[in-house]
């Protein structure tokens, strides 16, 4: 059975009523966070014991000690098929699969999307109505009221990496009531002018002067994610948007001050230059991805190349 990741992420779909848990897709960070709400879940219900496996075929029923049940997390794909399952059924242990999307994937997916006793849970980058479910349920978990400019700011700013939004949501729970401004709010989300995101603001200038300003402000992998997915926003805004004044009333406006460079940017591409621009965006996450140890070379590389395509 398939369900929305977001379904759990603020309480609306039981957990604990499946044998199988097969975690699936693109954003790490959210499949990470799916599978923690299932074993927290499990654990507040019954004491269970979490083992770990490379592939169904290392499996092999144990008693837990003390009466436990075993939790176990399967991290391979291997051998898995409908035949497979039905050995698994009969064990009193349940199981979570974790497996980033590919094409090899694809048949065991069906399987676990069709099968009453499991669930299919894809985890992707968040969208505007995510963040806003998301931030709705947040506030009213933890009481908050937040003024309108506020509220707007943050689905705005918010990223589509679950790991970064949550992180600026709990600072949110650091401030007091009467602070929550949006002053207060750009302060502690790192928007000031003179934040790393600022470099996107900056590719009309001299390249030497983008090397300069990207060596000064980008220190780390965090950083390079940081502007990355700043950066994706806007690209996939001008990509999305199929004229300019749908590409106007996009633009958040907190950035007024930047909405004359961002029409100017905008009026550069044609739909060639947005396919370019797509296949930056690919090519970019997917070595980040893959490469962490080059993330500041390819962040910087990411700069110069869409500065190019913008331009040329």
């Amino acid at each position: 059975m398939k369900i929305n990741s977001l379904n759990l992420l603020i309480n609306q779909t039981p957990v604990l009523d499946k044998k199988f848990y097969f975690i699936s897709g693109n954003e790490k960070t959210l499949m990470e966070k799916i599978k923690t709400i299932i074993i927290d879940d499990f654990k507040e219900k019954e004491n269970i014991q979490i083992k770990n496996i490379d592939t169904v075929s290392d499996f092999v029923e144990e008693a837990g000690l003390f009466g436990d049940k075993n939790l176990y997390l399967v991290h391979g794909n291997k051998g898995i098929d409908i035949e497979v399952l039905n050995n698994l059924r009969s064990s009193e242990s349940n199981f979570i699969f974790l497996q980033e999307n590919s094409q090899k994937i694809k048949k065991i997916k069906n399987l676990f999307s069709v099968d009453k006793d499991s669930y299919l849970i894809d985890c992707y980058e968040l969208d505007k109505d995510s963040k806003i479910k998301i931030l709705n349920h947040f506030l009213r978990v933890n009481k908050l009221e937040i003024p309108q400019n506020v509220y707007w700011f943050m689905i705005d700013k918010l990223d589509s990496k679950y790991i970064f939004l949550e992180k600026n949501l709990i600072k949110l729970l650091e401030l007091d009531k009467q602070d929550i401004t949006l002053d207060k709010i750009k302060k502690i989300l790192t928007i000031d002018e003179s934040g790393k995101e600022r470099i996107f603001f900056n590719l009309f200038q001299k390249n030497k002067e983008i090397i300069e300003l990207y060596r000064d402000k980008i220190v780390n992998n965090s950083d390079v994610n940081e502007l990355y997915y700043y950066s994706k926003f806007f690209c996939q805004l001008i990509i999305d948007c199929k004229n300019e004044d749908e590409y106007k009333k996009k633009i958040p406006l907190y950035l007024f001050k930047e909405k004359n460079y961002l029409i100017d940017i905008y009026r550069k591409y044609n739909s060639k230059k947005k396919k370019m621009l797509l296949k930056l965006l690919s090519s970019t996450e997917s070595v980040l991805r893959k490469e962490s140890g080059l993330s500041l070379v390819v962040g910087l590389r990411f700069l110069l190349n869409m500065k190019k395509i913008t331009i040329s």
